[in-house]
């Protein structure tokens, strides 16, 4: 009886670990798990095929470490186990133990390779439909999205249209972060200075959280946005709404803007300076003297790829 209990209390523990972790992920949204568009669905399957590859090294080996313990303890005297203090080496055993891990990481270097380059956030995505574009800076502590096409500009809110890619040129006025919206994308870095692009696609309508993946100083747990997906109809109601802004984005009201602040509610700009984005991240490259200097030192910022 008591051999028995030594091994159904491991079992039953097992079972407990196994219940609780999956009534834990019932109750609770983990966005990278549950992903609404195409970049974010490949991105799941590729944690996932990189998970089960581990397991496959992981479980066997504490599974051993616990057979072992339990197996050759002191006061386990039997004829099963015996004594062999010259014993070194099996060639089957090293065959096993070296040859299979050799295999898993040939196997996730190829896997690497692939998707280092299928999910390339700088890649635009196939589709039929034009890619709406969309100009991202993150300030202290708080993200400003412009849409250049659409003379619009929003605080803390990037709607875009459900089916449609969307680029987003990330750039800062600040410190380097990171902009990631963990359901429809991976992440990428902004930094002063330069810009960085990722294509994402959101293929069911909803907000999606996105939040800042770098540390930012007081305001970092603060700096969240949203992603709004909307329908095509839906979409052009917002920009019809948000253009009715009383509000100009000038280089006024983005000194105003560009004081550190936190929690700051969605705000909607219109007509914006079709110079700002541009003096925003030259400044931290040649002196700004005036606009055509500006524009004109940096081939690819307007209209072209970077």
């Amino acid at each position: 009886m008591h051999k028995k209990l030594k091994v159904i209390i491991p079992v039953l523990l097992l079972i407990a670990v196994a219940a609780l972790t999956t009534w834990y992920l019932s109750r609770h949204s983990i966005p990278v798990m549950q992903p609404r568009g195409p970049v974010a669905y490949k991105e799941r399957s590729l944690m996932v095929y990189a998970l089960l590859l581990a397991v496959i090294v992981v479980l066997p080996t504490f599974a051993l470490t616990i057979y072992i313990a339990v197996k050759y303890r002191e006061e386990n005297h039997t004829s099963k186990t015996k004594y062999r203090p010259n014993f070194d080496r099996s060639r089957l055993f090293e065959s096993i133990w070296w040859g299979v891990p050799i295999i898993i990481i040939g196997i996730l270097c190829v896997v690497a390779w692939q998707s280092a380059h299928s999910l390339d956030p700088y890649k635009p995505l196939a589709s039929d439909k034009q890619p709406l574009t969309i100009q991202v800076i993150s300030l202290d502590w708080k993200w400003l999205f412009i849409y250049p096409n659409q003379n619009i500009a929003s605080v803390n809110l990037a709607e875009i249209p459900v089916g449609t890619p969307v680029k987003f040129q990330v750039t800062s006025d600040t410190i380097m972060n990171s902009f990631w919206v963990p359901q429809l994308s991976g992440q990428i870095y902004s930094m002063p200075g330069m810009i960085t692009q990722i294509h994402m696609q959101a293929d069911k309508p909803g907000d999606y959280f996105g939040t800042p993946a770098n540390i930012a100083g007081k305001g970092f747990s603060r700096m969240n946005f949203t992603v709004r997906a909307a329908s095509q109809k839906d979409f052009n109601t917002w920009l019809s709404q948000a253009a009715k802004s009383d509000k100009p984005l000038d280089a006024s009201s983005y000194a105003e803007l560009y004081k550190p602040s936190m929690s700051v509610p969605v705000t909607y700009y219109s007509p914006v300076s079709n110079t700002l984005y541009n003096k925003i991240v030259m400044k931290y490259m040649v002196p700004a003297n005036d606009d055509t200097k500006i524009t004109s030192s940096v081939p690819g910022i307007n209209g072209m790829k970077t």
